[in-house]
């Protein structure tokens, strides 16, 4: 028998994190801080911080002008089903061609292909969950009860906003909790007339300011945002909270970080003896070679769709349907929220007023409904994000008129409007599920995925008031012309997917406990959008960090008792 016991060695950490993203440069930032000696895995190209390709150019420099080619929506078809990815960007994410899924329902699965994934891409909107989200399901007696509640998570929402830096304003709102905040961006105009009014019409809802990861003052060496608004080119001031500028500088910094680009993680490797998993298994993307890492405890954050896939494909004798899925539930209960729907109006009068920059964020109207007065035709509820602006030189493009006229006319902004999009709770179906297929190979000869999930009847009676509510706001307060618009979005399409590995109190519903560890395999802890059991309506990423600095302190420990 040959052992090569030094390559062993070589490959040999305290922890692995599969994944780069948001969750993922937690869990490295913390565990390295504790003193471990981490590998991070991730599936993309590298891209270093402040050094974002396109960050500084100016549309004449940008390949076609950063329009979008024929090939670059081909190569990209499911990207471009999603407006963030554009010509100045399209760097950052994945080959739809070279990474194929099966759509047995539409399913929008957006994809960053980079170092830092969608840390680089998100919308940066931070708002922390409260117990409404927490006992929802309890209360409406549906799927499982949350392991946790508001105050488990509370210090650790404090914890991880010292370092994320989120611009905001207190309300008191008792469902939509006040995190540490930045001062706050300032509203417009019209934004702060509408807030004005609301406050005469609708007593009971509150209007602020998005909650936002842009830096309005410094924080831990990044500097405050430019209000360039190209954050989707990855920002070289570290203005907005990022894994490339923030987490991941840290986590080297303390020189226990190893982090290994173009390494698409296949299975979580399982011992039967000891019921623990020793490392896992990758293929280098740019060699197509196959190797082992081996470590004590494994993170897995490669995103809600990304883990459960390498869960289903780490089958073993003690778990021939996917590692640690002895409850049934990996891969179940597929959650997105629900968008494409709002209502939008002219707003007469400030003619003599404008703004400066471009602020990359809007206002926010937190949820009202199904908090004390119950709804007969569904449960849970929504927000909305919007702004108000004023229309600029970009509608001379179907113009007829030219020359010195179309210029003048173009000189002065045309009048004001105000429109907002709402984001929708969905519930967590078992149905709604993903399953290996082992028919379809991806191009390194793996299986792919089926994506079967759909918007139910509760999401689709929600969006008919989604829209007729913000109607019915907008015309209460004394605007012109407004028109709403409902066309529900696929599941994927708001990039907040979750649910695939639950946790939960019994190991027979659920596939983690409360401290995103698994029932079955102690040293398997999973803290990206897997672990959510609802989704409630509000942004996700905040809790998903708060979560994962929760599970590393608690990780830390357990390995130190030697129950890991």
């Amino acid at each position: 028998m040959n052992l090569n016991i030094k390559a062993d060695d070589e490959n040999t950490y305290d922890a692995i994190v599969v994944g780069s993203g948001i969750s993922g440069g937690w869990a490295a930032k913390e565990l390295c801080e504790k003193g471990l000696k981490v590998l991070m895995l991730e599936r993309g190209k590298t891209v270093e911080h402040p050094n974002y390709p396109t960050t500084a150019m100016d549309p004449w420099q940008l390949e076609n002008r950063g329009q979008l080619t024929v090939e670059d929506k081909k190569r990209c078809h499911i990207q471009d089903r999603h407006y963030s990815y554009g010509g100045d960007n399209k760097h950052f994410y994945i080959n739809d061609l070279e990474n194929p899924y099966t759509e047995v329902k539409r399913y929008d699965w957006i994809r960053a292909d980079v170092v830092g994934g969608r840390s680089l891409l998100w919308a940066r909107q931070c708002y922390r969950w409260s117990d409404l989200d927490f006992e929802a399901n309890k209360k409406d007696g549906i799927a499982v009860d949350w392991p946790i509640r508001y105050k488990d998570i509370a210090p650790w929402y404090d914890y991880v906003e010292k370092v994320v830096g989120i611009s905001g304003q207190k309300e008191g709102i008792p469902h939509l909790p006040d995190s540490n905040f930045l001062p706050p961006m300032e509203m417009n105009c019209v934004e702060k007339d509408f807030k004005s009014r609301m406050a005469s019409a609708y007593p009971d809802r509150k209007i602020t300011i998005g909650r936002t990861a842009n830096l309005t003052e410094p924080v831990k060496g990044r500097g405050v945002c430019q209000y360039r608004n190209l954050c989707h080119r990855g920002c070289p001031y570290g203005a907005y909270f990022s894994t490339n500028a923030s987490t991941l500088p840290a986590a080297f910094a303390t020189g226990n970080l190893t982090l290994r680009s173009n390494s698409l993680v296949n299975k979580v490797l399982y011992d039967e003896q000891s019921g623990k998993a020793t490392g896992v298994e990758i293929v280098d993307t740019e060699t197509n070679e196959v190797l082992e890492f081996y470590s004590k405890i494994i993170f897995l954050n490669a995103s809600t769709i990304a883990t459960a896939y390498i869960l289903l494909n780490s089958t073993s004798n003690r778990f021939p349907n996917g590692l640690g899925n002895g409850s049934d539930q990996v891969g179940r209960n597929i959650m997105d929220h629900h968008k494409g729907v709002g209502a939008n109006a002219q707003v007469d009068g400030f003619e003599d007023q404008y703004y400066y920059g471009r602020r990359p964020n809007g206002i926010y109207v937190p949820r009202f409904r199904n908090l004390s007065d119950k709804r007969k035709d569904y449960i849970r509820g929504f927000g909305y994000q919007g702004g108000a602006s004023r229309g600029g030189w970009s509608r001379g493009n179907n113009d007829l008129k030219i020359g010195a006229e179309l210029k003048e006319d173009l000189q002065s902004p045309s009048g004001w409007g105000i429109g907002f999009g709402g984001f929708g709770e969905c519930l967590p179906y078992e149905d709604n599920r993903i399953t290996l297929n082992t028919n379809l190979k991806d191009k390194f000869g793996r299986p792919t995925l089926d994506m079967n999930v759909e918007f139910k009847e509760n999401e689709k009676v929600m969006q008919k008031d989604m829209a007729d509510s913000m109607a019915e706001m907008l015309e209460a307060v004394g605007y012109k012309n407004v028109r709403s618009y409902a066309t529900i979005s696929f599941p994927g399409n708001a990039n907040h997917e979750m649910g695939s590995a639950r946790m939960g109190r019994d190991a027979k519903t659920s596939v983690l406990n409360q401290f995103n560890q698994m029932h079955e395999v102690k040293n398997v802890f999973i803290t990206d959008g897997s672990f959510m059991v609802s989704s409630s309506c509000v942004n996700p990423s905040l809790t998903y960090m708060a979560m994962t600095a929760r599970a590393c302190a608690y990780a830390v420990d357990e390995l130190k008792k030697q129950n890991i």
